[in-house]
């Protein structure tokens, strides 16, 4: 494997200071990154020459207008986000409670879609947001689907960490669970991302049956009573097909909701 270049590198370490910070100075990368002033302001300049940083008239950086376009550009791309875009659709309106769209990136999951709710209590999320493969509804489904062989591997290198009140941080009950998930079709999760929050999710399939993403409905446990849990997850499961064959999953292995 070839060597990484240095001031890419470095580029990106400063670059990746504007995920939690929308402004910063000079002097506040110069602190959080480590690097020489004269450095930092360098690679700030060539960086701001290119679009990818914008300076005000205070001397704050923020990010620049090119990462829109690179962002819409690779949202565009996502062919899992346009074809389930109506269906999420028509799913948040039936249901009136957020629906998220989540793929798998290495060892977490990524929101590439979100509908808000309808509703006036809502639970926030964004489009980017990450979370661990073994928190939460959406992300677990994903994992569930995955080979045994890397689900094995993941347990083993994975550290379970409480994220809210309902995290599963025992390895052999998170084992139990993805199990129960894979045959079932579906996973549920309560307050395990954030607690007082209630989701159940779906998995998404491609044309060679090979999971691609996951469908949520997500929302205040308030509204998710048990009353209301098995209407909500036939919904999921029917709008997770529903993408799924429309990313070519033959109907033939329609599973029984």
């Amino acid at each position: 494997m070839q060597s990484k270049n240095k001031t890419v590198v470095k580029s990106m370490d400063l670059l990746n200071l504007f995920l939690t910070s929308s402004k910063l100075s000079l002097n506040e990368m110069v602190n959080l990154t480590g690097m020489p002033k004269t450095s930092v302001h360098r690679m700030a300049g060539s960086l701001e020459d290119m679009g990818f940083l914008h300076k005000d008239e205070d001397g704050s950086y923020s990010l620049g207008l090119l990462f829109l376009q690179f962002g819409q550009l690779v949202a565009d791309r996502l062919d899992i986000r346009q074809t389930a875009l109506p269906v999420m659709k028509a799913l948040r309106d039936d249901v009136q409670e957020a629906v998220n769209l989540i793929v798998k990136d290495g060892s977490e999951s990524l929101y590439v879609e979100k509908l808000e709710s309808t509703q006036p209590v809502r639970l926030y999320t964004r489009i980017g947001r990450r979370a661990p493969l073994y928190a939460g509804a959406c992300s677990r489904i994903l994992l569930a689907y995955q080979p045994e062989r890397e689900i094995e591997q993941y347990l083993s290198e994975i550290e379970l960490k409480p994220i809210g009140t309902g995290t599963i941080t025992d390895k052999k009950q998170l084992r139990s669970t993805l199990r129960e998930s894979r045959r079932k079709g579906y996973s549920i999760s309560h307050s395990e991302l954030e607690n007082f929050t209630t989701a159940v999710a779906a998995p998404i399939f491609d044309y060679k049956g090979l999971i691609v993403g996951g469908i949520s409905i997500a929302g205040p446990d308030s509204r998710f009573g048990e009353e209301r849990m098995p209407e909500l997850i036939r919904q999921v499961k029917q709008a997770a097909h529903d993408i799924s064959l429309k990313m070519g999953y033959p109907s033939s292995a329609h599973a029984e909701m």
